[in-house]
């Protein structure tokens, strides 16, 4: 059932209008009127058939302004990495004792997971659980490599992963409403740079269709082709 509060913001946009960048950021910031700090999120509705393996949408951005949430960081090392992970500053530095513990309880106590290649065979066990959350790491991803140091800081900088749904859409938070329009439009020009770049090379026509951007509770507001 839809809120009063979500309806009122609703009549405030034109269902079918479209806005530029700067528009549609101060459009989105007025619709969060909500108590807590609500996160935006920019969404594309892409020309991809995601039933075809190549034609998958995957990657990475670092978005300037970061999105407004700290992440909690594990990084899976071998001992060999364990003072350089520690010193980055992952909030977990885990091992094969804490991929145990993660297989027996289900528990997971971080937001992005890092791993040194030689921890993926011990990793593999924990996939069924952390697989499905979007939470294995991936070379593809840029969360497996040997320069664990560098992963975790450029996690905690700002870095996020982004792929296509089985709806051939794709979302990114690019920030919180709190954050001033300027900050929103940078991130949001990085992001949308990013996913132009994801475009898998075996798709045709018209990749990006249509884009919106919205507050976690607001209503989606269109953008303007020419904008993106």
């Amino acid at each position: 059932m839809t809120s009063k509060r979500f309806t009122a913001e609703q009549k405030k946009i034109k269902k079918f209008e479209k806005h530029d960048l700067e528009a549609a950021i101060k459009l989105a910031k007025g619709s969060a009127s909500t108590k807590f700090d609500e996160s935006v999120e920019l969404s594309f509705n892409t020309g991809i058939d995601p039933k075809k393996g190549d034609q998958q949408i995957r990657g990475t951005v670092v978005l300037p302004h970061g999105t407004g949430k700290t992440k909690r960081v594990a990084a899976f090392v071998d001992s060999a990495n364990e003072t350089a992970a520690k010193e980055a500053g992952a909030d977990i530095v885990g091992t094969e004792e804490t991929i145990d513990k993660l297989v027996q309880t289900g528990l997971i106590e971080f937001d992005v997971a890092v791993a040194v290649p030689s921890m993926m065979p011990k990793l593999a066990k924990a996939a069924r659980i952390l697989g499905p959350r979007g939470l294995m790491p991936n070379p593809k991803t840029d969360t497996v490599g040997p320069n664990i140091a560098k992963m975790i800081q450029e996690q905690k900088g700002g870095k996020i992963s982004f792929k296509n749904d089985n709806t051939s859409n794709v979302h990114i938070i690019i920030g919180k409403a709190s954050f001033d329009e300027a900050k929103l439009k940078e991130n949001m020009e990085v992001a949308i740079d990013a996913v132009k770049k994801a475009k898998p090379a075996s798709q045709k026509g018209i990749f990006i269709k249509s884009a919106s951007i919205s507050t976690t509770m607001g209503p989606g507001i269109k953008l303007d082709q020419n904008s993106i």
